[in-house]
């Protein structure tokens, strides 16, 4: 039997979890602490040898809970530090965080390892040996607790709508139908850089300071041009449009022209025929992306 990964949706990009940012890390590691110690009390997992132990068992758990829980902490806070500093939050993808889980995990367990002489009386704490039980303890606890709350989490923001994904396509216009009428002029701060655009032939445009890029395709051939003019500006004069949307920070995008929705409820990514880029769905934005779709795909129906 044939093994497959679909190393597309592994690698697309998705935007950065919000339990993994700062404002959220620290309920994170609240939930990761009370989960391990509520599930250590209640299972006693990998077994229990009561005359090894240096203290009440419940202090033993209550290590084992904290030592993941603030190594989760100052993991991920430390991963937000250098990702701020190279500018790469909107960098993020499945494959980057199970590696970075399976890295914290591999942590976790070497830091269990070097409490073994403050918990218990082995003449063995230091051997090979109970390095990898540790290790491999953190891997099965740790991928358990860890698909269990994706699981969770996907079932609650699967009620609010969010996998709409599944069920994404692409809006079309009749034949000969237009839009607006072309080309619509575009004033900026500088009467020498106003300009023209047709602006049924844009994809979409990416903010670049006090510039904007803008990305069309004209005759099967895609063009790319920078304009002095801020994205928020740029989006006001075309605000009589709605097939055009606000889809990021740095992002609108001409929904006509979308091809593909791929993505999960952290984040939507969004492609478009004849290029490779791919602009993402911010999390914050994704009823709106839901409810922009409906209403443009509801007016093409009818």
């Amino acid at each position: 039997m044939r093994f497959y990964i679909n190393n597309e949706h592994l690698q697309q990009q998705i935007e950065y979890p919000s339990r993994y940012e700062s404002p959220n890390l620290f309920k994170s590691t609240v939930v990761v602490f009370s989960t391990l110690l509520l599930f250590l009390l209640l299972f006693t997992p990998f077994g229990v040898y009561e005359p090894e132990h240096k203290m009440n068992y419940f202090f033993i758990c209550a290590l084992h809970a904290f030592s993941p829980a603030l190594l989760f902490y100052l993991y991920f806070s430390t991963l937000n530090y250098f990702r701020r500093k190279k500018q790469l939050l909107p960098n993020w993808s499945l494959l980057r965080e199970y590696l970075h889980m399976s890295l914290f995990l591999i942590l976790a367990g070497i830091a269990s390892f070097l409490m073994r002489d403050l918990i218990y009386n082995n003449a063995y704490n230091w051997s090979l040996r109970y390095l990898w039980e540790e290790i491999r303890n953190c891997f099965v606890a740790g991928i358990f607790f860890y698909f269990f709350l994706r699981v969770v989490s996907f079932y609650f923001q699967t009620k609010q709508g969010s996998p709409f994904v599944l069920q994404f396509q692409p809006l079309k216009n009749e034949e000969g139908e237009k839009v607006v009428s072309s080309p619509l002029f575009i004033t900026t701060q500088v009467k020498q850089d106003d300009f023209s655009l047709n602006i049924d032939d844009l994809l979409f445009v990416k903010a670049d300071g006090n510039y904007i890029e803008l990305t069309k395709s004209a005759n099967n051939k895609i063009e790319t041009e920078l304009k002095r003019i801020s994205l928020s500006q740029f989006e006001t004069q075309i605000s009589a449009y709605p097939h055009f949307f606000r889809c990021h920070r740095t992002y609108l995008i001409n929904m006509f022209k979308v091809e593909k929705v791929t993505g999960n409820s952290q984040g939507y990514v969004l492609s478009f025929i004849g290029t490779e880029e791919k602009i993402p769905v911010s999390r914050k934005q994704l009823d709106n992306f839901n409810n922009c779709y409906q209403q443009l795909r509801k007016h093409h129906i009818a």
